[in-house]
């Protein structure tokens, strides 16, 4: 039987006040707790008090109900075409590519073999809103444990379902258009308009805000998708297009730490790199990763650092680099994905992921081979490579956001 979560609210976060919204749409203002819970240094049984029962609640899931094979799935989020263990990786990457639509009964299958933590849907994987409320809501019900749901839906060029023809839904110019304003109000509201959508269909984690600032005119990645070239301003607007996000019941996740803005490559095809020194990451690159200080997840980019680390280990792979992340403990870690050619053309799917592992992070996004990575995250456990104490910390973090937003 799936087990399903509660979780006492420990102290209402303030909401955003919102500006204007699109036209014809307004945002839905949902109570969350916002305050980041505490989970470092918590042993498997002891992740957070246990509410007393309640007619509402069947159970509150930790990693001491799961085996050790669920408790590995559990770091993983996948796109929905790796539950398909017939198509080839090079298809289930390639966004122009037929995408899976529907869970079939070899899929559920798959889900049962590698009981994965979440499903991030894509372009290819959409072709109306009936189709993906309803893969969504399938594939909820073939887990055991509440699945994160995912998308990119940042707003602007990077919008899965608004820019999708068969959606009639509000479209934003860009993050860079709303940054210009000047208000953060009017970020939140974008949150909320996006969060109250993503909502509607299933969806209950966001890869976005972009939390970048974008000072390199010569980056050919991030550009009008980065709220402002100001440190300052960026870091506002993204704390509050989170705040939005939240207040629609969606997880946010700030992205890409330790800084995609100032850089020269894009990380799809190589290994991006910043040559900033640590204090002038922290003077700037750092700077909107610190400011949301409600409940939210950072994505680690492909990013080297020679400057701060001494060699071009990826930030997703370099324990140095996942450090300097806020409050790193208690703020749920996702690499990006484990497919792009910045990790491939150096590490195996087994190697990239149990190396994020050990770097610090928790979520391990759509490595280049689903059952290699998984395989090699299980064993890295059973042979002590991996304490499971290591592995629970991470689990725990997973499940106690969770109860926040997937249940």
């Amino acid at each position: 039987m799936k087990k399903w979560f509660v979780w006492p609210v420990l102290l209402a976060g303030v909401l955003c006040a919102c500006g204007a919204q699109p036209t014809g749409q307004s945002a839905v203002t949902l109570p969350m707790n916002t305050e980041r819970p505490v989970v470092a240094d918590l042993p498997a049984d002891e992740a957070g008090p246990t509410p007393e029962p309640t007619p509402a609640a069947e159970t509150t899931l930790t990693a001491a109900d799961l085996t050790l094979e669920e408790k590995v799935g559990q770091l993983f989020i996948i796109r929905p075409d790796s539950l398909d263990l017939t198509l080839p990786q090079e298809q289930i990457d390639d966004a122009k590519a037929d995408g899976v639509t529907e869970l079939t009964d070899a899929m559920r299958e798959t889900l049962q073999a590698y009981p994965v933590g979440g499903i991030c849907q894509f372009g290819k994987n959409i072709t109306d809103p009936e189709q993906l409320a309803q893969f969504n809501a399938d594939l909820q019900a073939a887990s055991r444990t509440p699945l994160f749901i995912a998308v990119d839906e940042e707003g602007g060029a990077v919008a899965r379902l608004a820019n999708h023809p068969a959606f009639d839904l509000p479209q934003y110019e860009s993050a860079a258009a709303v940054g210009a304003s000047g208000d953060p109000a009017d970020a939140c509201a974008m949150g909320q308009t996006i969060g109250a959508y993503l909502k509607e269909y299933g969806f209950n984690m966001d890869f976005a805000p972009d939390a970048d600032v974008n000072t390199n005119p010569d980056n050919p990645i991030i550009g009008t998708r980065a709220f402002s070239s100001d440190a300052a301003t960026a870091a506002e607007m993204a704390a509050a297009a989170a705040d939005g996000l939240r207040t629609g019941g969606i997880l946010p996740t700030l992205k890409h730490f330790p800084g995609h803005g100032d850089t020269a490559e894009d990380s799809h095809t190589a290994l991006a790199v910043t040559y900033k020194t640590l204090d002038e990451l922290q003077a700037c690159e750092l700077l909107p990763f610190a400011a949301d200080t409600g409940l939210h997840a950072v994505m680690v980019g492909h990013i080297a650092a020679p400057n701060v680390t001494g060699d071009d280990t990826p930030a997703t792979l370099s324990p140095q680099l996942v450090a300097l992340i806020p409050d790193a403990e208690n703020t749920l870690i996702v690499t990006d994905s484990l497919a792009m050619d910045a990790i491939t053309a150096a590490y195996t799917p087994g190697e990239a992921a149990v190396q994020a592992l050990q770097a610090g992070c928790d979520v391990l996004l759509m490595p280049n081979s689903l059952p290699e990575a998984y395989a090699a995250v299980l064993e890295a456990v059973q042979n002590g490579t991996i304490s499971e104490e290591r592995l629970d910390r991470s689990v725990n973090k997973i499940l106690l956001y969770k109860q926040q937003f997937a249940s």
